[in-house]
């Protein structure tokens, strides 16, 4: 076929040699269609953005495998993204029922989402920086979001290799001036938006009255005021040059220790409550100084902690909480995970792919900041208190923590408009080191090699080990997810009577999307299976739809699958075999791989009929499926 190909060559384990050399090039297949072709697929441009360079007759990898099967088309790499136009994909660009609200595609890369880059010379995989001498046959790319491109440049001209490799090595690794990041020519370009409604447009909450409508919006106004004492970034450039604190704080007290110390609002609940923040005073030795801190942060606390009208729970995030060096260690291991260059890789972790998942300690800590912002919910909206948030700088774990707790209480928030207003004002303005954390600019090749995440030299202090699918007592969760999980059931990290009162009296409710919205915090109600947790296998992709369509398409697979069950029962039926040992489909001990439940019912005989490319060929004598592995029975499901 002409948008299909079969390459050879690969990182990691060799692919076999193809039987069959074709000395033709694919633009030269394409003599007469090639002219249409290119009229039809169009680069969409943001913008102010611009296009750097670009190479044709690119075969994108639809999968790593054994075949290599992959798609024709450009490459492309502009000031913002790289992207991938592929030949047979012009009606859907042009369709009118695609998203018309997505910045970028399936196939786009944005240049800050690049983590690695590497070449495969001579079926020899390495690492891409600098000026190159050789120019690779294929290039593997590692994004940020867990996804992993792959392109061959075998059949591409050696001009435009050398170009579009050069290009995307220097626009995503070599250092950059600030305000040379696309933000600032798309600023620049960008119509300027003349609504002046908050209500219809992002809060950008650079202004006095920005932070006022917030305040009133959220009926904070009442305790709280907006001020100015920061402006033009005199005091602390830490914090933004506008904010909110407690009405009978003076505001000469946020000059005293720059910033530090100081109360700052975050969002108000409809009962009054309040969610605040705070960075702690610098660490002295002196203790003349530290009485002096002492005593200033009595008075401040004297000013929020009013009891018995308004009390004030604090949840030092610092100490005793996680860790930035914690969470960095667990998100590197869990990353590891899904960058698998071919199929051998895959089955070999498959395996094992539970232990691998909960050793990492990733999904444990989604669970932790997600239970940390419900307890801190359910001091505001059961018992009606103030929670102070702490941390050294307020600027990572506070974003984090007040991000998540006003997107559980406030339906605004989960609104596109109101989302973006909260990044704006709990990340941008509050101080988050994104140029830092992200290592957006980089200063030297060895840093830019290494590409880890920039974090304060501070001690990691050590966890104590408790299982992600620990705290599952269900009959049937055990069943579904094996020994080696049931093992993991008794968790040391017990809920607290009142949390756990609150917390399973709301779920007992119908859901409410336009009120107070709390996450499922159960180690295997998070969802492991969306997105690249599939490890391979796309989510449904329906042209226009959603969950409905999703769900529909779920229901006809269940009706194939029942369908499927009463023609066996049938046919066993009519060799005359008992009934009780009528094979049923959802009975049998099953495998339970990293697919389920994409693969749940994977037999001996055969292997799941899937759209995916990351199983091994059907007539591979070592199948998966035939290891020794842990069995459940799935008996009373």
């Amino acid at each position: 076929m002409l948008g299909k190909g079969v390459v050879g060559g690969g990182g990691g384990t060799k692919a076999p040699k193809p039987s069959f050399v074709s000395y033709v090039r694919p633009e030269e297949i394409h003599t007469n269609e090639k002219e249409v072709t290119e009229k039809e697929v169009t680069l969409h441009l943001l913008p102010g953005e611009q296009l750097l360079c670009e190479a044709s007759t690119v075969l994108k990898y639809v999968q790593e495998d054994s075949c290599q099967h992959g798609v024709y088309g450009r490459l492309v790499c502009t000031d913002f993204k790289i992207a991938f136009l592929g030949d047979d994909e012009s009606a859907l660009d042009n369709d009118e029922t695609q998203f018309k609200n997505k910045v970028i595609g399936e196939n786009d890369i944005t240049l800050h989402c690049v983590d690695q880059i590497y070449g495969v010379f001579d079926e020899k995989k390495k690492t891409l920086f600098g000026q190159l001498k050789k120019y690779p046959e294929k290039l593997i790319i590692h994004c940020k979001d867990l996804r992993v491109f792959q392109f061959c440049l075998r059949y591409t001209k050696e001009e435009e290799v050398k170009r579009i490799v050069s290009g995307i090595i220097h626009h995503t690794q070599a250092p950059k001036l600030l305000k040379r990041l696309f933000l600032f020519s798309y600023a620049t370009a960008a119509q300027n938006n003349t609504v002046t409604d908050p209500k219809n447009h992002t809060v950008m909450f650079d202004t006095l009255k920005d932070w006022c409508w917030e305040l009133e919006r959220t009926k904070g106004n009442m305790k709280y005021k907006a001020v100015s004492v920061n402006e033009g970034y005199k005091v602390c450039e830490r914090l933004p040059a506008y904010f909110v604190v407690p009405t009978p704080l003076p505001e000469e007290n946020v000059q005293r220790f720059q910033g530090h110390g100081i109360p700052i609002w975050c969002w108000s609940c409809h009962n009054g409550s309040a969610l605040l923040k705070m960075s702690a005073l610098p660490k002295e030795q002196d203790d003349g100084i530290l009485q002096i801190q002492k005593s200033f942060l009595d008075g401040i606390y004297k000013t929020i902690h009013r009891p018995p009208y308004e009390i004030v729970k604090t949840e030092d995030l610092s100490s005793n909480f996680l860790s930035l060096q914690e969470i960095q260690t667990a998100y590197s291991k869990f990353k590891q995970l899904f960058l698998i260059d071919n199929s051998t890789e895959f089955w070999d972790t498959d395996i094992k792919w539970f232990s691998l998942l909960e050793s990492s300690s990733w999904l444990d800590i989604i669970r932790r900041c997600l239970k940390k912002a419900i307890e801190i919910t359910e001091c505001m909206e059961a018992q009606n208190m103030n929670v102070l948030l702490l941390e050294e700088n307020a600027s990572d774990l506070c974003c984090l923590i007040s991000s998540l707790v006003q997107l559980m209480m406030d339906p605004h928030c989960r609104t596109r408009i109101g989302f973006q207003s909260l990044i704006q004002k709990e990340w941008v303005m509050g101080g988050h080191c994104f140029l830092d954390r992200c290592n957006h600019l980089r200063q030297n090749d060895k840093e830019e090699h290494q590409r880890q995440l920039s974090l304060p030299l501070t001690q990691s202090k050590s966890s104590p080990k408790r299982g992600f699918f620990r705290e599952e007592t269900d009959h049937l969760i055990k069943n579904l997810l094996g020994k080696r999980i049931s093992k993991l059931i008794n968790s040391s990290d017990e809920l607290q009577d009142n949390f756990r009162e609150f917390y399973d009296s709301w779920h007992s409710k119908s859901t409410d999307y336009h009120g107070l919205l709390l996450p499922h915090i159960e180690g295997p109600e998070i969802k492991v299976w969306a997105q690249r947790y599939l490890r391979w296998i796309p989510e449904a992709q329906i042209l226009g739809g959603g969950q409905v369509a999703t769900l529909s398409k779920l229901l006809e697979m269940m009706e194939e699958v029942q369908s499927l069950q009463e023609k066996i029962d049938e046919r066993h039926h009519s060799q005359q075999a008992p009934q009780a040992e009528a094979p049923c489909l959802l009975r049998n001990s099953a495998r339970l791989s990293s697919l389920f439940p994409f693969a749940l019912l994977q037999r001996h005989s055969s292997k799941p009929v899937l759209p995916t490319s990351g199983w091994k060929a059907l007539g591979d004598e070592d199948d998966l499926a035939k290891r020794e592995d842990e069995f459940v029975d799935l008996g009373d499901v």
